[in-house]
């Protein structure tokens, strides 16, 4: 049977029982919160070096980046490619690591106001976060560059063959994600009502529970829900994508503006990581680790 993770503020009954589990968590990291939003020397990486961790927001719940594995307890339950990359810059940079799990709109917002070190949570590059945090270089590009495009119930695809077709629908994006950018910038004005989420899994829940018409999305995110999900109903729209300046490309890391040597720390890690091809072996096995656990 496989097991689904479901978060995001249109759930809060699940959401809820989760925080329950992360409660303990979270108090053991208010210390570490305020102390990381304070900052004592001249600059954070040198704060992070005297207090000897770094303090990394992330939210858990996309696999194989990163996701929490029902087999274990602890910290040790967050597991996933980018959870690897936060450990070893910790290993890189001497120090521990404490992983905060936040909804992804509070990842955002909580390294924008200083409050934690790092958001390594699959961040793709978008203008308005480039000048609200500092964004290191890419360290994941698709192997197969799918794009984005648009996700519909398969009984609309005579309907909805790309964004003029969405005139008078419902469109619904994860809030603060590069599709939202996308939704503002090339898709029509006059649709009915665009949906902001928190999770990545309810944009597809929203489009297959028929409270949206259709949604905006990474194409190998939505083939891992569609792959996961038999009997969902649910297709991507075969003929679209949409348009994406090189700019754009790669995952990122996020840090607090202005931070230029945490930046540049960051930084030397990625480029060890893209050259011995190391990050991609982690991506590839923690995708097939989350399919044997039947996590989406």
């Amino acid at each position: 049977m496989k097991r689904k993770i479901e978060t995001g503020a249109a759930r809060p009954e699940r959401l809820s029982g989760i925080l329950r589990k992360l409660l303990p968590l979270g108090v053991v990291l208010t210390a570490a919160v305020l102390l990381a939003g304070v900052s004592e020397g001249a600059n954070r990486l040198e704060d992070i070096k005297k207090r000897g961790f770094i303090t990394v927001a992330t939210e858990p719940y996309f696999a194989p980046n990163e996701f929490v594995d029902p087999t274990k307890n602890g910290d040790d339950k967050y597991v996933g490619s980018d959870i690897e990359l936060a450990r070893y810059i910790g290993k890189k940079l001497g120090v521990d690591v404490k992983i905060v799990p936040l909804e992804f709109t509070a990842v955002l917002t909580g390294v924008t106001e200083g409050k934690y070190d790092m958001a390594i949570s699959a961040l793709a590059y978008t203008p308005v976060r480039e000048e609200a945090m500092n964004l290191s270089k890419g360290y994941h590009f698709q192997k197969e560059n799918k794009g984005h495009g648009i996700l519909i119930r398969e009984s609309e695809k005579d309907a909805i063959k790309g964004p003029e077709d969405l005139r008078g629908k419902t469109v619904v994006v994860q809030s603060g994600s590069l599709q939202e950018l996308f939704a503002q910038t090339q898709i029509p004005k006059d649709i009915e009502a665009l949906k902001r989420v928190s999770a990545t899994t309810d944009i597809f829940l929203s489009v297959q529970e028929k409270k949206a018409d259709a949604c905006l999305t990474s194409i190998p995110t939505a083939e891992i829900y569609i792959n996961n999900n038999p009997g969902s109903g649910l297709m991507i729209v075969e003929e679209f994508r949409f348009a994406q300046d090189e700019s754009t490309l790669g995952t990122r890391i996020g840090m607090p503006k202005g931070e230029k040597e945490l930046t540049d720390a960051v930084n030397a890690v990625i480029d060890e990581l893209r050259a011995s091809g190391q990050y991609d072996k982690w991506y590839d096995e923690y995708a097939a680790y989350a399919q044997s656990l039947g996590i989406d």
